[in-house]
């Protein structure tokens, strides 16, 4: 929040801006090096209350054909079966089960599904920004960051040589759909 936003002004339903959200993760490969990745088509949603925020509620859809690490051999393995499995399951979804204050954070707890796998995730969730834009509509950005065990949703291929912990790092922009 920004000092001229309160907490209940920004109350209302949102949509991600997808030209402004990053959906990023690092893993270690040869369990040495760092591979970043991304996925590049998703939609998203949320309804914020800012002044309870633990009836807000965050949902996400990414294609998982969308995934990339700037290297098709490696990025067409990660869509396969060993992996992601994206002709079988083309969707990751997350929805959230709570939001609570951490500090001046936020923890989001949810259901990830991957591969018709569903687990839970903890998301730590800092508001980076409150702007307005030309049109008028207020926009938030977010930086998410969390960690997941890829072993949780049935992804073991590459013990060895991939690491099992997958950093989630997330930046999102968010535009407000009305008024709250």
């Amino acid at each position: 929040m920004t000092a001229t936003t309160g907490a209940g002004e920004l109350t209302g339903d949102y949509v991600l801006d997808t030209a402004r959200t990053r959906l990023g993760f690092v893993s270690r490969s040869l369990l040495v090096v760092k591979v970043r990745g991304r996925f590049e088509e998703f939609e998203g949603s949320a309804r914020l209350d800012g002044d309870d925020p633990s009836r807000s509620v965050v949902r996400l859809t990414i294609r998982a054909r969308s995934i990339r690490t700037d290297h098709e051999k490696r990025d067409e393995h990660l869509r396969g079966g060993d992996f992601l499995d994206a002709d079988r399951h083309p969707l990751l979804t997350f929805s959230s089960t709570a939001v609570e204050p951490a500090g001046p954070r936020f923890r989001v707890t949810g259901d990830l599904t991957v591969r018709g796998v569903t687990r839970t995730v903890v998301l730590d969730l800092e508001q980076t920004g409150t702007g307005t834009d030309p049109q008028g509509g207020l926009r938030l950005g977010f930086a998410a960051r969390g960690t997941l065990d890829r072993r949780d949703w049935g992804i073991t291929w590459g013990r060895g040589m991939i690491a099992g912990k997958v950093a989630l790092e997330l930046d999102v922009a968010l535009v407000r759909r009305g008024p709250g």
